[in-house]
C-alpha cells in the first residue's frame, strides 16, 4: 500500500486505465479536426451545418446524461466502458467504410455524431466514477493528473497527427485511427484486474429511477462548491463551443489555413494542457485549492480572445497563443475541480453525481454549437468569436463568489463525503418547531 501512495507508476491497473486512455484520447482528437473537415471539405457543408455537427455531439449530455448516470450507479462500471469502447469503434469505421462506397452525406455524419456522442456519455460518466474503484482516496490528485496530462499531451499529438493524416489521405479515411483508438482502450480494460466492488443494493427510491435521479442532482444544487464549479463550467463550455463551432471554418476559408497547417497551430497550442498538468497540484498547494480552481478558469478564459483578433499574417502566433492559454488553465482547473468532487461524494453517489454535473456542463454545448452555427451565418464568423470570448470571460464570477475560495485542502476521508451528504439530507429535512 505504501508503494501504491508513493507513485501510481507502481499501480498495474492504473497504468493499464492510463495506457489506454492515452490511445483513445490522442484518436478522439484526431476525429475533432477530421470529422468536421468530412463535412467543410469533401460534403461543402455551409456553416450552420458544421455548427449542427458540433451541437449533436453534446445533445446525448441532455437527453440520457441524468438517467446514464442513475444506471450507471447500478451496474458494474468495467462492462459499461467496455461496450462504449466497442460501439464507438463500430460507429466511426462506418465513415471511411461509406466513403469508399462514394456512399457518405451529412445525415450519416449526423447519425455517427449523435450516436458516438450517447455512448461516450455513458463512457464517460462511469470512467469517471471508476478511477475511485482503482486508486485510494489520497491518490485522487495524483491519478486525475496523470489522466489530465494524458489529455494534454493527445492536444499536442492528436491535431498534428490528424492534420497530417488529412493531408495524406484526406478527412474520412483520417477517422479511422479514432475507430482503433477505441480497440486498443478495450484491450487496455480487459486486462484490469481488480475486483470491482458490487453495486450497492440500494432501498428503492419513491419515483424509481427519476427519484434516482432527483438524489444525484439534489446533491450537486445542495452541495455550493459542487454547484459553483457546476455552473462556471457550464458558462465556458457554452462559449467556448459557440466558438469552435466556427473556427474551423474561419481558419479554412476566411484566413485559408489548409489542413496540416490547423493541425500544427492547434497541436502547438495545445502544449499549454501539459504546462496545466504539471502545475495543477503545486498549484493547490501554494494557493489552497479553492483559489487554485478559480485562477485556473480566469486565466483560461482569457485564451479564446486571441481568435476573432487572427488574420492570414498572425494566425499562427495568435491561435498557438489562445490554445496555449485555454488548454492550461482548462486542465489545471479540471484537474483541481474533478478530484475535489470525486473526495466530496460518497461512492454510491459517484454516478449520480457526475452525470448531473455533466449535465450542467455538456448541456449548454449543443446549445452553443447551435448559437455559434446560426451567429456565424447571420452576423459572420469573426463577430462570432467575438461574442464567444466575452462570454468565456464571465464564467470564473460563478466561482468567485461562492464559498469555494475559501477551500484549502482535500477533504481527507470517506467520512468527509458522507457528512457532506447527511449534511444535505438534515438541511433538506423540515425542522421542528421551537
Amino acid at each position: 500500500m505504501s508503494d501504491r501512495r508513493r507513485s501510481l507508476w507502481r499501480h498495474r491497473d492504473f497504468r493499464l486505465l492510463w495506457a489506454g486512455q492515452t490511445v483513445s484520447e490522442l484518436g478522439s482528437q484526431v476525429s475533432v479536426l477530421a470529422v468536421p473537415l468530412v463535412a467543410i471539405d469533401t460534403l461543402h457543408a455551409g456553416t450552420f451545418g458544421v455548427g449542427l455537427l458540433t451541437s449533436l455531439a453534446t445533445v446525448p449530455f441532455l437527453i440520457v446524461g441524468l438517467p446514464a448516470g442513475a444506471w450507471v450507479d447500478r451496474w458494474p462500471k468495467r462492462p459499461v466502458l467496455l461496450a462504449a469502447d466497442a460501439l464507438r469503434a463500430i460507429t466511426l469505421a462506418t465513415i471511411p467504410l461509406a466513403w469508399w462506397l462514394s456512399a457518405l452525406t451529412m445525415g450519416q455524419l449526423y447519425a455517427v455524431t449523435l450516436i458516438s456522442g450517447t455512448l461516450t456519455v455513458f463512457f464517460d460518466v462511469a470512467y469517471r466514477s471508476y478511477l475511485p474503484v482503482l486508486v485510494e482516496r489520497d491518490e485522487l490528485v495524483d491519478g486525475n493528473g496523470k489522466l489530465a496530462a494524458t489529455m494534454a499531451g493527445a492536444q499536442v499529438g492528436g491535431p498534428a497527427v490528424g492534420g497530417s493524416l488529412v493531408a495524406a489521405v484526406g478527412a474520412a479515411p483520417a477517422v479511422l485511427a479514432d475507430a482503433l483508438s477505441f480497440v486498443v482502450s478495450c484491450g487496455s480494460l480487459l486486462a484490469v484486474r481488480v475486483a470491482e466492488p458490487r453495486p450497492e443494493r440500494r432501498p428503492r427510491q419513491r419515483g424509481g429511477l427519476r427519484g434516482e435521479i432527483g438524489e444525484g442532482l439534489h446533491f450537486v444544487w445542495r452541495e455550493p462548491r459542487i454547484r459553483s464549479v457546476a455552473a462556471s463550467t457550464a458558462t465556458s463550455n457554452l462559449f467556448s463551443t459557440m466558438g469552435l463551432a466556427v473556427l474551423l471554418v474561419f481558419l479554412r476559408r476566411d484566413l485559408h489555413v489548409g489542413p496540416a497547417r490547423i493541425g500544427l497551430l492547434m497541436a502547438v497550442g495545445g502544449t499549454g494542457g501539459l504546462l496545466g498538468a504539471v502545475i495543477a497540484g503545486p498549484l493547490a498547494r501554494r494557493l489552497g485549492l479553492g483559489r487554485a480552481i478559480l485562477w485556473a478558469m480566469a486565466f483560461g478564459g482569457i485564451g479564446q480572445l486571441g481568435y476573432p483578433l487572427a488574420t492570414a499574417r498572425t494566425a499562427t502566433a495568435l491561435v498557438i497563443a489562445s490554445g496555449f492559454v485555454l488548454s492550461a488553465g482548462a486542465i489545471a482547473f479540471n484537474i483541481n475541480q474533478l478530484s475535489l468532487r470525486q473526495a466530496l461524494c460518497p461512492f454510491a453517489l459517484q454516478g449520480r453525481m457526475n452525470a448531473s454535473v455533466r449535465f450542467m456542463v455538456w448541456g449548454t454545448m449543443p446549445v452553443g454549437g447551435f448559437a455559434g452555427g446560426v451567429l456565424g451565418a447571420w452576423i459572420g464568423l469573426r463577430p462570432t468569436l467575438w461574442v464567444a470570448g466575452a462570454g468565456a470571460l464571465t464564467a470564473f464570477l460563478w466561482i468567485a463568489f461562492s464559498p469555494l475560495p475559501g477551500v484549502r485542502t482535500m477533504p481527507s476521508s470517506e467520512d468527509d463525503a458522507a457528512l457532506a451528504w447527511a449534511g444535505q439530507v438534515a438541511s433538506a429535512a423540515p425542522s421542528s418547531a421551537l
